[in-house]
């Protein structure tokens, strides 16, 4: 009888034997998700980085010098 095998998490693991081919297809899905998932994050951290707006940390430069005068 084959023991069985679990991972950490309490997942059972497939006997060595068993482990499929990752298909082309999939492969390709999954190249074609991630490099659309990081074109999106990079696009919206350009965005934010054209469109941010100078005034919006004062108030929190202001109590970072205040803190400061405060210690020194």
């Amino acid at each position: 009888m084959d023991r069985l095998r679990y991972e950490p998490f309490g997942e059972r693991l497939a006997p060595e034997g068993e482990a499929r081919q990752v298909s082309r297809a999939s492969k390709y899905l999954l190249w074609t998700g991630t490099g659309l998932f990081w074109s999106l994050v990079g696009a919206i951290v350009l965005a934010r980085a054209a469109f941010f707006e100078p005034g919006v940390f004062d108030g929190f430069s202001r109590v970072a010098a205040f803190a400061k005068a405060l210690i020194f």
